[in-house]
């Protein structure tokens, strides 16, 4: 169950994630930013493989790591996405606030998705092998310089190097060929106001 919102951001009741779509009622998500330095010092965003048989967006590039906030919870709460789908941990003060972006998109079935994001970042500087990925929703983990996260949006395509995970359950390398099609859409004013809070800290390049 989600607690759901007005336009104005006032809580009016709950509703199941089903219900929530298919109406197109206001709810809000957990959204949090991996940023790290790849081996050549340049800054890099984590993005996930999203699984091929989720219902929303299968087999597409998507944020780090994401998901629904429940009735009740507040956007700290969200940090167990982090170790859920990712295998990390991390204390909500280690996370730097983008902002609350409101997001709406049109799912493949109809529905509509109308969200209150709660943005965040968070520097991590692991090794891909070092992740912990939950199968049924990650299929694989890859770095994207920001220089060519600007070029996807702008409609190139762009080289990606990452991991892959295997049916028996590890990870392989793996590098693809991709552009803005491969990735789930979010417009250019939610990744503005993510590289501007990457700008604000001193890591963007």
């Amino acid at each position: 169950m989600f607690d759901i919102w007005d336009r104005e951001g006032r809580r009016i009741g709950t509703a199941s994630r089903q219900e929530a779509h298919e109406r197109g009622l206001w709810h809000r998500t957990f959204q949090c930013w991996i940023y790290g330095k790849d081996d050549g010092g340049g800054t890099c965003l984590l993005f996930q493989l999203r699984h091929a048989g989720k219902d929303t967006f299968p087999g597409l590039l998507d944020i780090s790591c994401a998901g629904h906030l429940l009735a009740g919870e507040t956007a700290a709460d969200g940090v167990r996405e982090l170790a859920e789908e990712l295998g990390i941990e991390a204390a909500f003060a280690e996370l730097t606030p983008c902002g609350v972006y409101e997001a709406v998109q049109e799912l493949a079935n109809g529905w509509i998705d109308r969200e209150f994001c709660h943005v965040f970042v968070l520097e991590r500087s692991l090794p891909l092998a070092a992740y912990r990925l939950q199968p049924e929703e990650v299929a694989g983990l890859y770095r994207v310089k920001l220089a060519d996260v600007e070029r996807m949006l702008d409609g190139e395509d762009i080289s990606v190097s990452g991991v892959a995970l295997r049916p028996d359950g590890t990870l392989a390398d793996d590098t693809r060929s991709v552009n803005a099609r491969h990735f789930v859409p979010h417009d250019r004013a939610y990744y503005g106001m993510v590289l501007k809070t990457l700008a604000g800290l001193g890591v963007a390049d």
